[in-house]
């Protein structure tokens, strides 16, 4: 939608845009969007015109993702649909990148690869012309500069990537982790020109095109109520620990007040990411620190597990905490070494005990998501396509 595009480019809304999601819950978390990239036969990838927005019009269509959505993926096929009439075959996770700023939310943002797009498929694109003025394709050059700066960087980051590299970790939009190795180093930033670099960006045509009725116009609304409109996530980041026999390490959390307070929980290491300080990758070194007392830099990332919340998930029950959905990160801890076990100095606020597990032991200590989550980390470590996506431990795409 509209005012939502904006968490997917990291920007500003435009001044008079309406407001949307009026009622969804505000204060610390973090915004979540998903976008496509379909390139061409060429190579090429589609930007769309956004009439609605004079600052920054050339985008890539997707937007913000709702309760409703079930994830990331979801939320992109919604988008699409929406926008541009059509529902899309989404290929895999081209990145994930997490935009920390001191002057609004973090930003989770999700860019798909699509199948790529023949011109008589992109003639029957049907879109809703409040949300889509034009489309065009662009090289990476162009979309370098016709992009906002920071959809510029995540734009290019994946064209310029090679497949095998898989989804790539990006924080700000620039390479983090196993991504550092995959891609090329950057060059000088290129200079934002806007619909400058894109001359090819014709009108919609209006034929089967939809146009919603108008609206009453909305307000301008400043920037700090359009995010706290936005819906927020939370985030997690744990770590992945292996002895040399393949063991699994795995934490017990002390009970607390609640519905599982008083039953043995079991889990890997780490925990909450402070959403308005740090990146997922920062927090999974501290909780490291904080819970075992290792100064430990964490590994390539392993596994994105998105926890539908309640609003799309029935059996996500609030009071057991997913009252919203829930992005978990697992990175490689590696290899525990011999003299480490020793030198544990568990948080004992939070921790009752840690053990070392084969797996078939994991398996029975942990709930069912989380064996799942932690299998599919096992298996991507064996593995060199980057981090495996996951909806509620489960892989897909």
């Amino acid at each position: 939608m509209g005012v939502a595009r904006a968490v997917l480019a990291g920007e500003s809304p435009t001044e008079g845009a309406g407001v949307e999601n009026a009622g969804a819950s505000g204060g610390r978390g973090i915004l979540a969007a998903a976008g496509v990239l379909f390139p061409d036969r060429d190579g090429r990838v589609l930007v769309v015109r956004l009439p609605y927005d004079r600052k920054h019009p050339v985008a890539i269509p997707g937007g913000g993702w709702e309760p409703t959505d079930r994830s990331p993926r979801e939320t992109a096929l919604r988008e699409i649909a929406e926008e541009l009439g059509f529902t899309p075959r989404l290929g895999p996770l081209a990145c994930v990148d997490w935009a920390l700023s001191g002057s609004r939310p973090p930003i989770v943002a999700y860019l798909y690869w699509a199948e790529p797009l023949t011109p008589e498929q992109a003639a029957e694109f049907r879109p809703d012309t409040a949300e889509v003025g034009g489309w065009t394709w662009l090289s990476t050059e162009q979309a370098g500069h016709a992009l906002p700066p920071r959809l510029s960087r995540r734009v290019t980051a994946c064209l310029r990537a090679p497949r095998t590299a898989g989804p790539l970790e990006l924080e700000d939009s620039r390479p983090a982790g196993h991504t550092l190795r995959e891609l090329p180093a950057d060059g000088p930033a290129p200079e934002y020109l806007g619909l400058a670099a894109a001359p090819g960006l014709a009108p919609a045509s209006t034929a089967g095109s939809v146009r919603r009725p108008q609206e009453p116009q909305e307000p301008p609304m400043d920037r700090d109520t359009y995010y706290a409109t936005r819906p927020r996530i939370r985030a997690k980041a744990r770590a992945l620990f292996t002895d040399t026999d393949g063991r699994v390490l795995l934490v017990r959390l002390r009970p607390w007040d609640g519905p599982r307070g008083q039953v043995p929980y079991w889990t890997l290491p780490g925990g909450g990411v402070e959403a308005d300080r740090e990146t997922p990758r920062a927090a999974a070194r501290r909780e490291i620190r904080e819970e075992l007392g290792w100064e430990v830099e964490p590994g390539p990332l392993l596994a994105l597990d998105w926890q539908p919340g309640a609003a799309a998930d029935p059996a996500a029950n609030p009071a057991t905490g997913r009252d919203t959905a829930v992005l978990v990160y697992v990175y490689d801890g590696g290899t525990v070494t011999a003299g480490m076990p020793g030198s544990i100095v568990l948080q004992e606020e939070e921790l009752v005990e840690w053990r070392f597990c084969a797996p078939a032991e994991a398996q029975a200590l942990l709930n069912e998501p989380s064996w799942n989550r932690t299998a599919a980390a096992l298996a991507a470590r064996e593995g060199t396509g980057g981090p495996v996506e996951l909806v509620a431990g489960l892989a897909v795409g």
